[in-house]
Parts: structure tokens; sequence; C-alpha cells
């Protein structure tokens, strides 16, 4: 399948009504409103494929950007191309489902997230969080080391509330992430959200509200979640 005719599939796939969500979000034209769901057999039938997947992801399509994180080939992407991506990702839909979840399955993942999280921009310190949350529901916990993520917390707990409302979205499920699926440092975690309190996000046209690291863990604990791990990342 060439990018002309993914790009008719996902036209004939696209509603208004997801269009219109996806845009009070922050997506912005052009785009079809495609739900993620209706792309599996398109998934299915194209496979991994780099090369469409960079051309679908040039078109600024916001559907077309999506479905190229979808087939992209994590692994055979450089910093570069990472960072080239991150360049277009212009809301979170983009930072953080999009570019984050494709990294999480590259090799590089890590050391990229790093460089994000301490760029000072907020998609990309947005997106570094968030390949975080992805990397650590997903992999063992042997890939992690302990201090390093328990330092990670530290730096979390001491910058979360001056961070960028998108960044402080992703600090905040980190925290909680760490306390769910990464058990090593899961009293590490409760303690620090515990120590975070409320973080406050405003949202844009919509009434501001209030996350709670201390009280989502508290729920995954109350539903036996302690340890949970994805079997996929991507869709």
């Amino acid at each position: 399948m060439n990018v002309q005719l993914v790009m008719q599939e996902l036209e004939t796939l696209g509603k208004e009504r997801t269009k219109k969500i996806y845009m009070s979000n922050g997506a912005r034209e052009p785009l079809f409103g495609v739900a993620t769901g209706t792309m599996k057999p398109m998934v299915k039938t194209i496979g991994i494929d780099q090369a469409l997947a960079e051309q679908l992801y040039a078109t600024g399509n916001y559907d077309a950007m999506y479905f190229a994180g979808v087939i992209a080939d994590p692994k055979a992407m450089s910093e570069a191309d990472y960072d080239r991506w991150m360049d277009e990702a212009y809301f979170f839909m983009l930072s953080d489902y999009v570019v984050a979840v494709t990294l999480s399955e590259a090799d590089i993942a890590q050391e990229v997230a790093d460089k994000w999280i301490v760029s000072g921009e907020e998609l990309r310190m947005s997106a570094g969080w968030s390949c975080y949350c992805w990397l650590l529901g997903n992999r063992p916990d042997r890939e992690f080391a302990e201090d390093k993520i328990a330092n990670m917390l530290t730096q979390v707990k001491q910058t979360i509330h001056d961070a960028p409302e998108r960044a402080r979205y992703a600090m905040n499920q980190f925290i909680y992430t760490v306390g769910i699926s990464y058990l090593p440092l899961h009293d590490l975690a409760v303690a620090t959200a515990e120590e975070v309190g409320p973080v406050e996000i405003d949202q844009d046209k919509k009434k501001s509200k209030t996350l709670s690291a201390s009280d989502t863990i508290q729920q995954a604990k109350e539903k036996g979640r302690l340890g949970f791990k994805r079997k996929y990342v991507r869709c």
C-alpha cells in the first residue's frame, strides 16, 4: 500500500464526531477523525513499513501521523529520527502517544528520553517522562537501574509543581507508574506521591483538574494490579 492509498482509506474511516474530540484536545487540520481501533485491519495488511511511516508522518495529518507510529520500525529509527518526529509533534497526543510510544520499543529509548526530560521544552519533557511510563509498564523490572529510577522520583518531587503543564501531567503519571509497575520502588513511589500531593492542571477552555498519584496507586492496589505489565505498547 502506498501513501496515497493509505490516506484515502483513512479518510473513509474518519468520523466528524471523533474529529471534534481530537480537535478539542489540541489536534488541528488536516485530520479525518479516525478512531484508533478502526485502523487495526490496515495494520495487519501493511505490517511494519518504516519508509511508508516516514511518508505518512510527513503529511502533517494527525490520523496519518498516528498511523505512522503504529507501522514504524522503532529499532530502525535513530536519535535524529526521533528528534525530527518530535519537532513535528505539535500537541501531547503526538508527543506522548505516538513519538514516546514508538521510542519505547527502541533500544535507545532511555538514552533519548533522558535528553528530552532535561530539554526544558514542554512537549519533549512530556514525551520523555511518558516514554518511561510506557517502558516501566511493559518491560521487566530488571531492565532498569533502581538507583536511576529513584533519582528520577526525587527529580519529580523537587520540580513537578514548577514544570510546564504537560510535563506535570507526565511526571505525575511517572510517579504512579513506578508505584504500580516497578515493584522494587513501590514504597518510594508511594512516599513520593504523598510528598508531592495534588497536582493542578489547567486545561484550555475546560475547568482545571487535580491529579493525585496517591489515589491512583491506592486504586490499583485495591484492584490487585500492583506489578501490572502490559503485553504490548503499540496497538
